[in-house]
């Protein structure tokens, strides 16, 4: 039997994170992960291959129609699939690579297969290295699946999850999309560039559930725009392929619709099957995740657990923050997420980016807010790019003017909304934007312009009185 200081199963950006982080703190660390790629989900077939078609997608989008305006004269686009595809298993390698240099550099050991939990402090290694090791100290960090739903026959082909949408050989010309959150629309978006067309199929009378209902109700005109067709209030009841080889979707009290393509992307769910959580006495709580204090120890002493399998957004950097934070504790350090600092980030086009609280939340809790509103389009960095669809949100407290929450629609909105996080975390104030230079031109003024405007003072445009 193999004895380490910690051991983390699971070896996606929580896992992987912890276990670089308690090597760092001097403990003799193991990794178990299934995979023979270390990433997790979100490296290997969710976060970074998504955004790597994005890219390429939104390229090929700009060629085909787009670089006219910029005097740029372009002929006989054509899209390359295959090239497509291989850059993005390209980027994917190289950086599952880095991972395993990370891991020889800290030392940590890496047992390659399913890990299970036998005793409190001993798991049982299945898979093509069969091991049982001991801990002091085990950190379960299995991520999330995807989220079946009733009717539809997921077959991984055909109809499949965002796994099988980001490989597809050949590009659909018509994808169903069930589901309007982050991953539906983000490659949704991807094959619609590319030329299939998208319907969109949500349960709710909404897109985006949980991000500011504003931002999300202009996030579906301009998408609209683009060519993706919304069918809001839709209850699918069954997805099947027929017999010519044919999707056919049903929802309740509509029309049949006919694709040659189904993704099903309603949310995921904690992956804690076989983990042996109830022989090693861990709690599971609602939604199947594992119950946690808030220094992520389980309710079985020695055993933690971080990122999708509790509570909070399932999110790659929540995980990491929490791994992080869990490994510091165990060596009596400090442990602790701001949780109101979490940033979400959709990258359409435009990028849609939040975080802390949205107008909703404000309201159902009673907590008096003031609104500063800026829209990209009276920005010159934005018309410069040619990007000028969205605005940027603050939410500041109406009494202390403390920043509660900022939500931005537009170019770049992913890589502006760390300046608010920042912001969020240090307790600053609108007033402190606002009073903070910001370069020109760049689409960072809209974050300062919008702080001046939560005070009614914008100078970039017409103040509403």
């Amino acid at each position: 039997m193999k004895q380490h200081d910690v051991v983390v199963v699971g070896g996606g950006p929580g896992g992987y994170v912890a276990a670089i982080r308690a090597a760092q703190l001097g403990f003799n660390v193991a990794c178990v992960e299934l995979e023979s790629a270390l990433g997790g989900t979100c490296l290997r077939v969710g976060c970074i291959p998504s955004k790597a078609m994005l890219e390429s997608s939104e390229m090929y989008r700009l060629a085909t129609g787009h670089l006219a305006a910029h005097g740029v004269k372009v002929d006989g686009v054509q899209l390359d699939l295959e090239t497509m595809l291989k850059r993005k298993d390209g980027i994917v390698t190289a950086l599952t690579k880095g991972i395993d240099g990370l891991f020889r550099a800290n030392k940590i050991t890496r047992y390659l297969g399913r890990g299970k939990l036998s005793s409190k402090t001993t798991i049982v290694v299945e898979g093509p290295e069969p091991a049982e090791i001991t801990a002091k100290h085990i950190i379960l960090a299995t991520g999330s699946i995807s989220a079946p739903l009733p009717g539809v026959q997921v077959d991984g082909d055909k109809i499949g999850t965002s796994t099988e949408a980001l490989s597809y050989t050949a590009v659909p010309k018509h994808l169903v999309v069930i589901g309007a959150g982050y991953i539906g629309l983000e490659l949704g978006c991807v094959w619609s560039r590319l030329g299939a067309k998208v319907t969109v199929l949500e349960y709710l009378p909404r897109i985006l559930p949980g991000m500011d209902a504003e931002m999300a109700a202009d996030a579906q005109k301009i998408f609209t725009k683009q060519g993706l067709e919304f069918r809001l209030g839709s209850r699918v009841t069954s997805a099947r392929v027929q017999a010519d080889g044919q999707c056919l979707v049903e929802c309740e009290g509509q029309p049949p619709t006919t694709c040659d393509r189904v993704l099903l992307a309603v949310g995921r769910l904690p992956n804690t099957q076989g983990l042996g959580l109830a022989e090693a006495g861990v709690d599971v709580g609602k939604g199947g995740r594992i119950v946690v204090d808030a220094q992520f120890r389980t309710t079985q002493p020695g055993i933690y657990a971080i990122g999708d399998v509790i509570q909070g957004p399932m999110l790659a950097h929540k995980a990491e923050e929490e791994g992080v934070a869990c490994a510091d504790g165990i060596a009596g350090k400090y442990c602790h997420v701001n949780y109101d600092a979490i940033p979400g980030v959709c990258y359409t086009d435009p990028e849609i980016a939040s975080v802390g609280k949205t107008e909703e939340q404000l309201k159902e809790a009673g907590i008096p807010y003031r609104k500063g509103v800026f829209p990209f389009l009276a920005n010159a960095r934005a018309k410069a790019i040619a990007s000028t669809d969205g605005r940027v949100k603050i939410l500041a407290h109406a009494q202390t003017d403390r920043i509660l929450g900022v939500h931005i629609l537009g170019p770049r909105a992913g890589d502006l909304i760390a300046e608010a996080v920042a912001a969020i975390e240090f307790g600053a104030t609108a007033e402190d934007i606002a009073r903070t230079s910001h370069a020109h031109p760049t689409l960072a003024e809209c974050i300062k312009e919008a702080a001046l405007s939560v005070d009614g003072r914008a100078i970039h445009m017409a103040n509403a009185k």
